[in-house]
C-alpha cells in the first residue's frame, strides 16, 4: 500500500507534463502563427505603399494600378494567402491600399 502510493505521488507530475505541456505548446503555436500572418499583412502594405511612394518621387506620378508596382517596382504579392485592394485616385493622389487575407485565410485583420 505504501509503496503504491508514493509511486502514484512520484508519477503524477510526469504524467501531468506530459499532458499539459503538448496541449499549453499547441495553443502557443496557434497564436504564434495568427501573429505571424497579422505581421505579413502589415508588411506586405507597407512594401506596397512604399513602393507607390518611391514611384510617384521618381515619375511624378502614383502608379495606376498594382500590376505596375509589380512589374516595375519587384513588389511581389503571394495571392493564395493575401488580397490586395489598390484603388487608383489620381496621379497626384495617394492610392487606397488596403491588405486582408485571402478568402479562406481568416478574419481580417483590423488596426
Amino acid at each position: 500500500m505504501f509503496q503504491s502510493r508514493h509511486t502514484l505521488r512520484r508519477a503524477l507530475p510526469l504524467v501531468l507534463l506530459v499532458v499539459v505541456l503538448p496541449v499549453f505548446l499547441f495553443a502557443a503555436a496557434g497564436g504564434l502563427g495568427g501573429k505571424a500572418d497579422q505581421e505579413g499583412l502589415v508588411m506586405t502594405e507597407r512594401a506596397v505603399r512604399r513602393a507607390a511612394v518611391q514611384c510617384y518621387a521618381l515619375e511624378g506620378s502614383y502608379p495606376a494600378s498594382l500590376a505596375d508596382l509589380e512589374e516595375r517596382y519587384g513588389v511581389s504579392i503571394d495571392e493564395s494567402r493575401i488580397f490586395v485592394d489598390y484603388q487608383y485616385i489620381a496621379s497626384n493622389l495617394m492610392p487606397d491600399i488596403t491588405v486582408l487575407p485571402a478568402a479562406g485565410q481568416g478574419d481580417p485583420v483590423l488596426e
